[in-house]
């Protein structure tokens, strides 16, 4: 690869796919990371049209040890200049209703490999003091949410893990950026049913279009921007979130994230 290189995992569909355009328009090669391999080599046709050579990797990153079979896969972990780690799952349901295995899942692919895969590439971004990494968060990560209580967590733990990353490098020459979209038209959403609760169906709610998600967020990734949250009615709701009074907030996320 002759451009700098950007690795995106999750890159299948969705906000990563949107991401891995983003990154190719702006002059990059692309390592795209997931498990659906014939949806990563229809965009990597697409991305070689804008000049972005591409390398797929199919991995799995809810097994254990997944983030040390990328980086081998890869061959190294030195030539990396953007990393995003947006790959996620999530699952509606009450937690004591909800299949062991899923989440096991959902924490090795939210919170396990977005964490090992950020600490195999930091070091030779700050040994070149340059680089970029997005961790990809969502606003469900600024409050607790009855009905998704592990997804939510999880999102909790990245944007805590973005912010005192970006706060510990500052002056290397690296940036973090915790990216937190709303409500977004996604195949994840669809596998998560999310799409049949109250949040996706209300009329009140604007559902972004993963391209929209995309563009803000690699804007503020480029700009170094700590955290990014796209849409104006996204960021009132974030800010209330973390303001209001957990009685308050915890009734009304349950009803959003249920399907009355």
């Amino acid at each position: 690869m002759s451009r700098p290189i950007a690795l995106v995992t999750g890159a299948s569909g969705g906000i990563g796919a949107e991401l891995a355009r983003e990154a190719a328009r702006d002059g990059h090669d692309l390592i795209l990371i997931a498990r659906r391999v014939e949806a990563m080599q229809a965009l990597a046709n697409e991305l070689k049209k804008i000049g972005a050579e591409t390398q797929i990797v199919a991995a799995d990153l809810g097994k254990p040890g997944a983030a040390d079979e990328v980086v081998s896969k890869i061959g190294a972990a030195a030539g990396i200049d953007t990393l995003i780690n947006n790959a996620g799952l999530g699952t509606t349901g009450r937690f004591d209703q909800s299949d062991p295995a899923r989440i096991s899942e959902m924490l090795q692919v939210n919170v396990v490999a977005l964490t090992q895969l950020t600490r195999l590439f930091l070091p030779a971004m700050i040994a070149r003091r340059s680089g970029r990494v997005m961790l990809v968060a969502s606003t469900a990560a600024f409050q607790p949410g009855p009905q998704m209580a592990v997804y939510y967590a999880t999102k909790a733990y990245v944007l805590s893990l973005s912010e005192a990353l970006a706060w510990e490098l500052r002056g290397t020459g690296v940036t973090v950026t915790a990216l937190c979209p709303g409500p977004t038209a996604t195949n994840f959403a669809n596998a998560a049913e999310m799409n049949r609760t109250v949040l996706f169906k209300s009329p009140l709610v604007k559902v972004m279009s993963s391209a929209e998600v995309a563009r803000i967020g690699y804007r503020g990734l480029k700009r170094g921007k700590r955290v990014v949250i796209p849409g104006f009615p996204n960021k009132l709701s974030a800010m209330s979130a973390r303001v209001s009074p957990h009685g308050m907030i915890l009734p009304i996320a349950s009803y959003l994230n249920s399907e009355h």
